[in-house]
């Protein structure tokens, strides 16, 4: 008898151990094979349990294998060991920061925006309905995006601080994380399809406990812009278009792979570096433009120029453009928000169907005859 008790007990504890690794497989099995609920966005996962959703932001900056896991635990929600290992946020939020003006329509959309409590240099916020928070003192300046005032923050203590990163190297991340502040990083500005960006007011569902508000409203952006696709359809792509401006002394053109190359291949436009491959942008010289572009039809100028002789002013050598000398130029940055912030960086990641839409009413003026430009305004 007195070696049964070490043996029952080595026999116990096994049966014990496998136990618990059969549970823990299974919670991540639950995990996977539960359905994601992002159909557009490559670099955003979010997957639904009882009491809790998994978050996944992969591809958060250029050039990395990065990937962050976020546990968003609901108020009665019980998270598995198996997933304490990553960061637990508990939602839905009732205080945020957020740093780019891109999610401030999210906010806004899902009528969350008093939840804001900071920003970085609120002067980039172009939104009415935000400024009313900004002029009230509701919503406070937290310095810089690179010099985030971690005192102020502190101060502030919001639930969760929503920020992005531009490389490998961000030592502001650390020192939020080294202050006990909850950071999750977001990378919607990393999506070049215009409805994957879009897609991203689903994580702000998820935060906010309005994930049904947040399907709703983007399927209806969904339908909207397949309606306006659906208007060029049978279209030719015959208006052949130049795309931004001289910065310096580079010419920088989108790259055929871009958000900015889809919406026009959307529109049926003929953009002459549809063919170079990648996203982004690629820096060219004025010369090389000038011998593939003299004769666009139409010229999408990067800026905030608001007339043809501003154009000029800048550089002289626009006027050798066909587009200049036709008085066919473009440009989406031109209007502005109360304290100088552009609207079109601010809006069209969440609205690509107005985007698109001011797009088509410039390479098909007849199939929208009545519409309103949202954002381009033509240089005068």
């Amino acid at each position: 008898m007195k070696h049964l008790l070490p043996k029952t007990f080595y026999v116990l504890s096994f049966f014990l151990l496998i136990s618990c690794k059969k549970n823990e497989t299974t919670e991540v099995a639950k995990s996977t094979i539960a359905k994601n609920s992002i159909e557009y966005a490559s670099g955003l996962s979010i997957v639904k349990q009882e009491g809790y959703s998994v978050v996944t932001v992969t591809n958060p900056w250029p050039n990395t294998n990065k990937k962050f896991t976020y546990i968003l635990k609901e108020k009665e929600g019980k998270v598995p060991d198996s997933l304490q290992a990553y960061t637990t946020i508990n939602v839905p939020l009732e205080t945020v920061v957020v740093t780019s003006t891109t999610n401030i329509p999210y906010l806004e959309m899902l009528d969350v925006e008093n939840k804001l409590v900071g920003f970085p240099h609120t002067d980039y916020i172009s939104s009415e309905k935000t400024r009313i928070l900004i002029d009230k003192g509701i919503v406070k300046n937290v310095g810089q995006n690179e010099k985030l005032n971690i005192e102020q923050l502190i101060d502030l203590a919001p639930d969760l601080i929503v920020t992005f990163g531009v490389d490998n190297n961000n030592p502001m991340l650390d020192n939020l994380k080294k202050s006990g502040l909850n950071v999750m990083i977001q990378a919607d500005w990393m999506e070049q399809s215009p409805l994957g960006k879009a897609e991203w007011i689903k994580l702000y569902g998820a935060l906010f406990g309005k994930e049904d508000k947040a399907k709703e409203l983007f399927d209806k952006i969904v339908e909207s812009y397949n309606q306006a696709k659906k208007l060029v359809a049978e279209k030719p792509a015959t208006t052949t278009v130049l795309y931004g401006s001289m910065y310096e002394d580079v010419w920088y053109v989108a790259k055929g792979n871009s958000w900015v190359a889809q919406f026009m291949k959307d529109a049926k436009s003929n953009y002459l570096w549809a063919d170079l491959k990648g996203t982004g942008s690629e820096g060219l010289s004025f010369e090389k433009v000038l011998d593939k572009a003299k004769t666009a039809n139409v010229w999408i100028a990067s800026g905030s120029f608001l007339t043809l002789a501003e154009l000029e002013k800048a550089n002289p050598h626009y006027s050798e453009f066909d587009a200049f000398k036709n008085k066919s130029i473009y440009t989406l940055e031109s209007k502005f928000g109360a304290t100088g912030g552009t609207i079109y960086y601010e809006l069209s990641p969440s609205r690509p169907d107005l985007v698109l839409k001011d797009y088509i009413k410039i390479f098909h003026p007849d199939l929208l005859p009545s519409y309103e430009f949202t954002f381009a305004s033509k240089l005068n």
